[in-house]
Order: C-alpha cells, then sequence, then structure tokens
C-alpha cells in the first residue's frame, strides 16, 4: 500500500479527495437510491484491492452491473457477511492484501451485541464504532455507504457524521443524467471542490464542460444565466421562473434546484421592495438539469428570472446575473466575484450583473 495516497479511478472522483485517499481515512457517501453510487465506486476501485461487503444488493446483481459496465472485477472480493463482528475478525486478517473496504450500506449492518434490528441508533452507533476503529487499526481506506431522509439529510445520528474523516453527497434527479459529488467535511483535502458525471450506458463519465447545463443563449421569457465558483472552477447554471395567474387562495410555490425556504425570503423582498402583487400568482423555479445550486451567487438571477415572466419580457442575450441578495435588497458581492466575471468574459457574455452594477434589487428594473 502506498504510504501517502492511494489513487482511484474516474478523474472527478479523485479530484474531491484533494488527489487521492489516505490509508486509514473512513469516508461517508451518501446518496438517493438509484442515484449510481455502487456504480460510482465500482468504475472509481475498479484498479485498487478492494473488499466490497454488500446488504443492499447480492453479489450476482453488483457483477451482472460490472459486466454491463465493463469494469474488471479482478480487483474486488466481495461479501454478504453484515454481522460487524465477523467483518471486523475477517477484515483484520487482511490488512496487508487490500487498500479500501466498502460497506454498503451501514444501514444493513448489525452487531450481536445490539439489540434491536438493523437500521436502528444502538445498532448504527456500534457498528459504525467498531468498523471506524478496525480501519484506523489497520490503516486502509474506509467508505462507508449511508443512507438519507425524505429531507436529503444523513439517516441515523449526528454522532456518525462526527466520527468519520470525510462526508461526501451524490446528488442528482434520476430524470436528469447528471450527477454531481458534494464534500461537506474532509479532515484530510478540500470541502470546495465537487465532481461533476453525466450517466449513460457504460456508466458515469466526467464532464469537463463548464457550460453543459446551458443549452442556448437565446432570448426567452423567464430565463436567466448565473454562474457559481465551485473550488477551481466556475460553473454556468440556467435558472428558469414561471410566474402564472392563480385560482387557488393559497399560491402555489414549486422549487427544483433551489433551497425553496430561500426562494420564499426572496419573494418576500420582492413583495417589498419592488411592489409587485405575488399573492395572485403561482410562482414554479427550475435549474436546468436536475442540480442542485447551494450558492447564493444565484439570488440575484432568480430575482432576473421572477421579473422577466412577471413582466412577459425575455433578458438581454449573453447576459449573466452573479450577486447575493440580502433581506433589505441590498446587492452583495458573490464569492469569488472576480473570478467568476473573469471566466464570463471569456466565454463571450457582454452583459454582466453583478454588486457593482445592481446595488439594490429596485435597480433590476432598469434592466428588465
Amino acid at each position: 500500500m502506498k504510504k501517502d495516497r492511494i489513487k482511484a479511478g474516474v478523474f472527478e472522483f479523485d479530484r474531491v479527495f484533494g488527489g487521492g485517499m489516505i490509508p486509514g481515512e473512513v469516508i461517508l457517501l451518501t446518496g438517493e437510491p438509484g442515484v449510481g453510487k455502487s456504480t460510482l465506486l465500482l468504475q472509481a476501485l475498479s484498479n485498487i484491492k478492494t473488499v466490497y461487503i454488500s446488504g443492499e444488493e447480492a453479489a450476482e446483481q453488483i457483477k451482472e452491473r460490472a459486466e454491463r459496465l465493463k469494469i474488471n472485477l479482478s480487483n474486488f472480493f466481495f461479501s454478504d457477511d453484515l454481522q460487524v463482528e465477523g467483518i471486523v475478525e475477517a477484515l483484520g486478517q487482511l490488512k496487508n492484501k487490500i487498500d479500501v473496504i466498502v460497506i454498503d450500506s451501514i444501514q444493513t449492518v448489525y452487531s450481536k451485541k445490539v439489540e434491536g434490528p438493523p437500521g436502528n441508533i444502538s445498532q448504527l452507533k456500534e457498528s459504525a464504532s467498531k468498523l471506524i476503529n478496525l480501519a484506523k487499526k489497520i490503516k486502509t481506506v474506509m467508505i462507508i455507504v449511508g443512507h438519507i431522509t425524505k429531507g436529503g439529510e444523513i439517516a441515523g445520528p449526528k454522532t456518525l457524521e462526527h466520527l468519520v474523516d470525510c462526508v461526501i453527497s451524490f446528488e442528482g434527479e434520476k430524470e436528469s443524467n447528471f450527477r454531481l459529488l458534494r464534500t461537506s467535511k474532509n479532515r484530510f483535502g478540500p470541502t470546495d471542490e465537487i465532481g461533476i458525471f453525466e450517466m449513460g450506458q457504460v456508466g458515469l463519465t466526467e464532464v469537463s464542460n463548464q457550460l453543459i447545463f446551458i443549452e442556448n443563449n437565446e432570448r426567452e421569457i423567464g430565463k436567466s444565466i448565473i454562474a457559481v465558483a465551485e473550488g477551481k472552477r466556475v460553473l454556468f447554471f440556467e435558472i428558469q421562473t414561471l410566474a402564472v395567474p392563480t385560482i387557488l387562495p393559497v399560491p402555489r410555490r414549486v422549487v427544483k434546484g433551489l433551497d425553496y425556504n430561500k426562494v420564499l425570503l426572496l419573494l418576500a423582498v420582492v413583495r417589498k421592495y419592488l411592489n409587485h402583487p405575488l399573492d395572485k400568482f403561482d410562482i414554479y423555479v427550475n435549474v436546468v438539469g436536475g442540480v442542485q445550486v447551494k450558492s447564493t451567487a444565484s439570488d440575484l438571477g432568480l430575482l432576473a428570472s421572477l421579473l422577466s415572466s412577471l413582466k412577459n419580457i425575455p433578458l438581454t442575450p449573453k447576459s449573466l446575473f452573479i450577486g447575493e441578495v440580502g433581506l433589505l435588497g441590498e446587492v452583495r458581492k458573490a464569492y469569488l466575484e472576480e473570478k467568476i466575471v473573469k471566466e464570463a468574459k471569456r466565454f463571450g457574455f457582454k452583459y454582466i450583473y453583478t454588486s457593482s452594477n445592481v446595488k439594490n434589487v429596485k435597480n433590476l428594473k432598469n434592466f428588465i
């Protein structure tokens, strides 16, 4: 085993870990069911000696997926033993023969010393503690796959996130081909890097095109282009907003790709400072591509697309909106704004609206 870092396959996967995984590092990987977590692990670890312990799928199912994706399984050892005491004993004997251990998933592992079914809080704490101690003892990378709740939170006790060295989430809508790998905690590397993949018939492939989420830059009502800094890269996204008169006593608010509560705050800012009667409209917001944009740099672009839909006027072609909007209506400088503007000019955006030329949301009236 290498003394410094273990290189994995799939370039974007390795980018998130700062160039590789450190022996003894414990990684918690989460994501929606069916988003492609197992596919990601099979591709990333295909050239590394790996023990794959699966309680989600049978070995035959994993083998069929690997054959479909044309992944070499010669470096994999599969097991369906889910009792943590047996796992610890067996892996302790293989410490010099393997580089990575995969537990898929922690909710299926149980301890014979704890009462209750697999997945309850007591079982999760006991199983995770034993597995993490083993990884540290034998200095082997361990990747633990975890479930998430309906609200998108990691299922189980918060202690689980504190025990591991790295927490990453694999995001993406099932109806979309795009997947994002984000890091929320990383003791040995950056937390601002993301991996971008496209799911195809041959598995996950790296996406390097920064404009991949923008289909065209034509004049269309209710559409705006935003840009955010993700690690070392600047990515461009398209926000679409549809505002239509409502027939309901309580107007509908449907949001995909942005934080729902933040959108409600921004709608309140529009009502207060732009005097728009939003209570008369159903409002639908979507980020094209089925991805989640978490950066506050998207605030100004959302308001621009909303005003475009309300006024039924398309925005100027090749225009870009970058900025955080406060509750007082002020537009604030976005994270790494200078870098974003520089990249935007390189890609041909002629009209770039930021905190430097849009001081307040009231100024948006001058551009729409």
